[in-house]
């Protein structure tokens, strides 16, 4: 692992959301809250996304091995599923909860604890997915920066619990309410999370910032012809990335001339983008 930053931050998420876990479930018990336990859950959710998120961290750098050549970095996004499955769980509990209570008329009595809990949740939260968010995109780690949303989902619910407890002794179904509004920021976070996932594991289309940096290292080749870089497909393996393009030569010059030139173009772009580039080499007609 080049640094040690994604697992420090992943092991912080980890106890810091046991503690949270235990305050705000404390204040939910003591004022029969079922959004401030929902809030509680949702916290504890994420000691165990951040589990999740730390054995993927840990299992896609092993090294490449026979039946895995380029890795096992997608491990990681497998981790970022795991995540939102498991907001998608919590989610659909509380909403039946919230539903449950509104129908019951249920009258929830809030005190200073549950102010307290909640406003330590807020800073704690977004101080935790600020940290998580930076190191996440710092390393390229999609399932760190999932847990990043995570916590802000968090400390948002907070927010509006916070707003919701001033108004909880004048109206009797707030805290029904908010069991919702957290339920559907739940719903939200998860849809994100499983949306940018799954979009990398399905396959990306190159980017255009990233062509137009291959296309700059042509000059960098030496040679007087255009190198006509094109047809390019990239494959993400976590860190590792496959990057794969054609150029196009004359057909007279030899095979070990278009070699030299492909190869010399590939560790140019290796170096420049920190990838493994591997160049077709096409005739020109």
């Amino acid at each position: 692992m080049k640094s040690k930053s994604p697992i420090i931050a992943t092991w912080c998420s980890i106890v810091l959301n046991v503690l949270l876990f235990i305050l705000k479930f404390w204040a939910g018990v003591v004022s029969n809250s079922v959004a401030l336990l929902a809030d509680a859950w949702h916290t504890l959710s994420d000691s165990f996304s951040s589990l999740a998120v730390l054995i993927g961290l840990k299992y896609s750098h092993q090294p490449a091995d026979k039946n895995h050549p380029f890795g096992h970095g997608r491990a990681e996004l497998i981790a970022s599923l795991v995540v939102g499955v498991l907001l998608a769980v919590v989610g659909f509990n509380f909403l039946v909860e919230s539903i449950t209570k509104f129908r019951n008329r249920e009258i929830v009595e809030f005190g200073s604890l549950a102010i307290w809990a909640t406003a330590i949740s807020i800073v704690v939260k977004e101080v935790m997915a600020r940290y998580s968010i930076y190191i996440g995109k710092k390393h390229r780690y999609n399932s760190l920066v999932a847990d990043g949303w995570h916590h802000r989902s968090d400390s948002i619910t907070s927010v509006v619990i916070l707003i919701g407890i001033f108004f909880g002794s004048k109206i009797w179904w707030i805290d029904s309410f908010l069991g919702l509004i957290v339920t559907a920021m739940i719903f939200y976070t998860t849809y994100g999370i499983m949306k940018d996932t799954i979009s990398v594991l399905l396959g990306e289309a190159i980017d255009k910032e990233m062509v137009n940096s291959i296309v700059a290292c042509e000059t960098e080749v030496g040679e007087s012809i255009s190198l006509n870089p094109h047809h390019f497909k990239i494959h993400t393996y976590g860190q590792h990335t496959e990057l794969t393009f054609h150029i196009t030569l004359p057909g007279h010059f030899s095979l070990e001339k278009a070699h030299d030139i492909a190869s010399k173009y590939e560790r140019i772009v290796e170096e420049k983008l920190d990838v493994c580039v591997t160049i077709h080499v096409d005739a020109e007609e």
